[in-house]
Parts: structure tokens; sequence; C-alpha cells
């Protein structure tokens, strides 16, 4: 079996007149934390949206485990194996900790016992186990951001796309997060995360690529990528001295 689990070539997406994604290509190789970094507007959603197949892409093509996963839908991608986060965490309020939990097992199983099963010990992996009866309603915003890392856990991904699994968290939230994150990692799953807050990316991405104006600018190492006078000057502008910086 091939160690790449995901390839992207040549990726392309327009909105009406605007390219909002240029012939992108990249990959990913199993067991990988992969960092997607990028000014706002750089193109990074878009290419997550094509991915996970809420987007179909204008050219280009996306294979998952070696399978053209090119313009599939959303369900379809999540049954192959990929799953993902969204930045905001909408949960069903009125559903607890293991429904909620439970409705990404039913992607792939329809035995309730199995998914319910998987559910509790997906609450205790995230520290939920103390709030499984609890009404999603009424989470902290963090716990409910776990949750919504959960219920993707639960359908079993064996590559996850994490957006901006941090907004809005204190310092003690954002390291808790980091820490389940490489948990995930470490029970096999491949990560692809888009993230602004730098210190998470730097201290959790194996490889980091930089989208500027929809392009691919840069691919590498997380402190050799960050020193770059392309990457530099995307995020601070074209101005930006590197001599002097």
């Amino acid at each position: 079996m091939s160690d790449e689990i995901l390839r992207v070539e040549a990726l392309s997406k327009w909105f009406g007149g605007l390219q909002a994604v240029k012939d992108v290509s990249f990959s990913m190789q199993r067991g990988e934390i992969l960092g997607l970094i990028g000014p706002n507007g750089a193109g990074k959603t878009t290419a997550f949206n094509m991915i996970a197949g809420f987007l179909k892409p204008n050219s280009g093509s996306i294979h998952f485990a070696g399978r053209d996963m090119t313009g599939r839908k959303p369900w379809d991608v999540c049954r192959a194996g990929v799953a993902r986060t969204f930045q905001l965490s909408k949960p069903f309020g009125d559903m607890n900790v293991v429904e909620n939990l439970m409705v990404g097992g039913f992607a792939r199983h329809t035995d309730r016992a199995r998914n319910q099963s998987r559910a509790i010990e997906i609450a205790e992996f995230l520290g939920l186990g103390d709030r499984a009866g609890s009404e999603a309603q009424s989470l902290t915003a963090f716990d409910r951001r776990k949750l919504e890392l959960g219920r993707a856990l639960c359908t079993e991904p064996q590559l996850l796309l994490m957006d901006e699994v941090v907004a809005g968290a204190t310092p003690s939230e954002a390291e808790e997060m980091v820490q389940l994150v490489r948990k995930v990692r470490d029970r096999g799953v491949s990560i692809l995360i888009v993230e602004h807050v730098m210190k998470v990316i730097m201290s959790l991405s194996d490889r980091v690529i930089v989208f500027d104006h929809g392009e691919l600018i840069a691919n590498g190492k997380p402190a050799d990528v960050v020193s770059r006078p392309e990457v530099l000057k995307a995020y601070f502008g074209e101005n930006y001295d590197i001599a002097g910086a």
C-alpha cells in the first residue's frame, strides 16, 4: 500500500470571474499532519471544500487513498474515509453528547448498539465522558468544538480535515486541543488542518503549505516556510522590509 493518502493535482475553482484556487497541486502522506495557512481570501477554505466534496472543481483532480474522488458528493467522500470539522460548531442542541456523536457513526454503520458504544468511547477520549448525557446546547463553546471533532471521528476517517480548531479558544483550551489533535493522529488518522493561530500550526504540523491569491506559494517544514520572503510578503504586504525584519 502506498504511503500517500491524498494527492491534489492542478486543482482550480472559479466563482464567476474570480479564480479562487489556481492550479494547486500537493500531496499528503499517511500519518502526516499537514498545515494549510495563508492570509484571508487566499483560497484555503475553497480548496478544503473541494477536497471534502462540498464544491466541485472546475479543473484538476483529487485522489484519496488511490481513488479518484474529484467532484464526488460529501457523503461519498465521507464514506470513503474523509471527515471534516467546521469552524462554526453546530451540534443538535436538544440531543445529548452521545446522541450527537452517534449521528457521525450512522454515516458508516446502521447498528445502533455499535454506534452507541463507539460514541461513548469517543466521548471519553475527548474528555466529555462526564457530560455524555448532557444536552449539547448546555455545553461551553469549547466543549461544542470538541463535540464537533468527535462527530467527525465517529465516521471512522482515515483523513480528517480540520478548520480553525482553536478559533476563540483560551490559551489553555488551545493547548488542550493541540494535545487532542496529536492523540487523533496517534490513532492512525492523517490530518489536514487550516488554522490562523501560527503557534498552533508551528507546534502541530509536520509540514506546511501556504496559499496566497489562490496559488500555492510554499511547501516545507514549518520553520523553513514561515521565514521565506514570499510568505512574509503574503502576510504583511509587498512593502514588507525583509532585510529589516
